[in-house]
């Protein structure tokens, strides 16, 4: 990549091999959402929270698939913000690459503090005391390398998806009735007040909230530029998002309504341990909150990730301070992180000082944010389409445009419920202002400063 450096300086590494690509791209979209948050949405739904995960899962496919085919036939570190400013105009990729930026530093101090709130589960100490522990742990990691980065992942990831495939296999058995004094049983999916106890609108309005939990697939296609092959790697990781969705979210909420009533509280407070607590497995609750620890760090150090390669993509554009194209020996951009790292820092002590009215703040106003990235992504992908040559498309979005204004119209219907609904207006209020600081910065930027020219970031650059 290009960046202000004297020539011969270091530039960002090519250190992440296939199988950390892959092991990101699976458990990208396994976050503490579904280990926690799914609980929330089977006792909003009912029996049929998992049609909620299905339409949603189409849509995150449907972004994912649009992301492929632009990320295949240009991989940038930086990814769909360059896309968005390639197909809208600047104004769309700076604010793409802001928002995200800012969504995730929200999120890793959101993790930082969720974190800490499971390791005292074990250990007496102070709140704000292991966030600060793991939030330093989190920097190091990114600040060694970026393989060191890959492989945390790799390791995290990994033990993210065992759990869900070994959740996967036994709940299966004990629904079929291959378990100790269990037959088939499946009377759960309608005996507690039938399939939409909550009524149809229920599986709609819950949408809102499990898009949420999916958030993090696309981080596969910042990451692939500095891999060794970032074409493979990107259609490799989009290719397989549908398996992922089908089996990780929709096979486990199926399996959790029918092993634990839907109106049972404990389902509702934490789906795995009263799951694996009916089934008579020991320390389901120690066992479960080790897994969420996992996904909480796992989604930590991606956070921290990602936000760096988006400010540095920005200082490389002049957008953001020049400073943060630094790289270091080890081919890491320690300026992005580290200013990343202090955002999550600040969101650590706004938890503990203000937890009611800064942080939350905080969250609700990058609430709506990802909604926003994922409509620019699939309008540029719009656009995009009829520029690219059929020769570079290694991956192509399925009935295009078809498909692809179905998936803005349903991000759009998201957006519109976020509105109506009284819990999440607030969000969505917030987010849009989020969006027209981001859009005021722009004319700023354009005014008093002008990006370099031909500050582009394309993976020939990156060594």
């Amino acid at each position: 990549m290009t960046t202000t450096e004297a020539p011969g300086a270091p530039t960002l590494q090519r250190g992440l091999k296939q199988r950390h690509l892959t092991m990101i791209a699976i458990g990208g979209v396994i976050g503490a959402g579904l280990f926690v948050g799914s609980g929330a949405v089977i006792s909003e739904t009912g029996p049929s929270a998992f049609l909620s995960y299905a339409i949603t899962g189409v849509l995150i496919i449907l972004v994912m698939r649009m992301l492929g085919e632009m990320a295949t036939a240009n991989p940038t570190t930086g990814s769909f913000s360059e896309y968005a400013r390639s197909a809208l105009g600047g104004w769309a990729g700076f604010s793409t690459a802001w928002l995200y930026w800012y969504f995730w530093v929200i999120v890793v101090g959101f993790e930082a503090v969720a974190g800490a709130e499971i390791v005292r589960y074990w250990i007496d100490a102070p709140l704000w005391l292991v966030s600060l522990v793991l939030m330093v742990l989190m920097t190091a990691t990114n600040l060694i390398s970026v393989r060191s980065y890959g492989e945390f992942e790799y390791w995290f990831a990994g033990i993210k998806v065992l759990a869900i495939i070994a959740f996967l296999v036994l709940g299966t058995l004990y629904v079929v009735g291959l378990w100790p004094d269990k037959g088939f049983d499946v009377s759960l999916m309608t005996s507690h007040g039938g399939f939409f106890p909550m009524g149809v609108g229920a599986v709609f309005s819950s949408i809102v909230v499990v898009v949420f939990s999916m958030v993090g697939a696309e981080i596969a296609t910042v990451a692939a530029a500095e891999s060794d092959d970032p074409e493979r790697a990107v259609a490799r990781a989009t290719q397989s998002v549908i398996l992922r969705v089908a089996t990780f979210f929709v096979g486990s909420m199926i399996l959790l309504v029918l092993i634990v009533p839907w109106d049972d509280s404990e389902l509702g407070q934490s789906p795995y341990v009263a799951a694996f607590t009916e089934m008579g497995i020991p320390h389901a609750d120690d066992i479960m909150n080790a897994v969420v620890l996992t996904a909480v760090l796992s989604c930590l150090n991606s956070g921290l990730y990602t936000a760096s390669r988006m400010v540095f993509v920005l200082a490389d554009r002049g957008e953001a301070p020049r400073a943060l194209t630094r790289v270091s020996s080890r081919g890491v951009p320690a300026g992005a992180i580290l200013t990343s790292t202090v955002v999550g820092f600040l969101c650590v002590i706004a938890a503990r000082v203000s937890p009611d009215t800064v942080f939350l703040f905080l969250l609700n106003s990058s609430g709506a944010v990802i909604l926003f990235v994922y409509l620019l992504i699939a309008v540029s992908q719009l656009v995009l389409r009829r520029r690219t040559p059929e020769d570079e498309l290694v991956v192509k979005m399925w009935a295009y445009p078809v498909l692809t204004l179905a998936a803005i119209a349903g991000i759009v219907a998201i957006l519109v419920q976020m509105g109506i609904k009284d819990d999440t207006r607030s969000q969505l209020l917030l987010s849009l202002l989020s969006w027209g600081v981001a859009l005021v910065l722009y004319a700023v930027t354009r005014r008093f400063s002008r990006p370099r020219e031909g500050a582009e970031v394309s993976p020939s650059e990156i060594s």
